[in-house]
């Protein structure tokens, strides 16, 4: 009886794991349906529609090029940009980030997939707006300390001032 037991409480292990991972992957397509719902009627409604990119086909980011910038320059994930930014919410008011004088710089391989799909679509003194999708900034996760729910679309305008490879 005990050289039994064991192989049924692995395979009881096993089964159980896989209906949570059906589950986690149900509630990630059935956000990101609704992020890109909620991006597609607000490019409508805002008439974006011939302004704004997708990024790349299947990752649901948009973009809109304010500025072009200049320069030829290839990015990397160890590339390390200098930018300006403001973000919000898709549709608020008001921004959970601003740098103002201050602009900070990043290695384009440890900020939020949105930036990292959006960013290189511009060169040095470029501005670009980016609409990302939930699964591309935060996803489920709410970011207390800059007051983020969870699965929030956000909305970035962000200058680049440099690039360094």
């Amino acid at each position: 009886m005990k050289r039994y037991l064991l192989p049924i409480l692995l395979i009881g292990a096993l089964v159980s794991g896989c209906g949570k991972t059906q589950s986690d992957r149900a509630k990630y397509l059935a956000q990101a349906a609704k992020d890109d719902k909620i991006l597609a009627d607000y490019i409508e409604a805002n008439n974006l529609k011939d302004k704004a990119v997708k990024a790349n086909d299947t990752s649901g980011v948009y973009y809109i090029i304010l500025r072009n910038g200049q320069g030829n320059d290839v990015f990397t994930s160890s590339t390390i940009v200098t930018v300006g930014d403001t973000g919000k919410v898709l549709g608020a008011d008001t921004a959970f980030t601003q740098t103002n004088e201050f602009h900070p710089s990043y290695t384009l391989g440890q900020v939020i997939l949105g930036w990292r799909l959006g960013i290189p679509k511009m060169q040095r003194d470029g501005i670009i707006r980016l609409l990302i999708p939930s699964r591309y900034a935060y996803g489920p996760n709410p970011q207390k300390n800059i007051g983020l729910p969870a699965n929030a679309i956000l909305d970035f305008d962000i200058r680049l001032y440099d690039i360094t490879n």
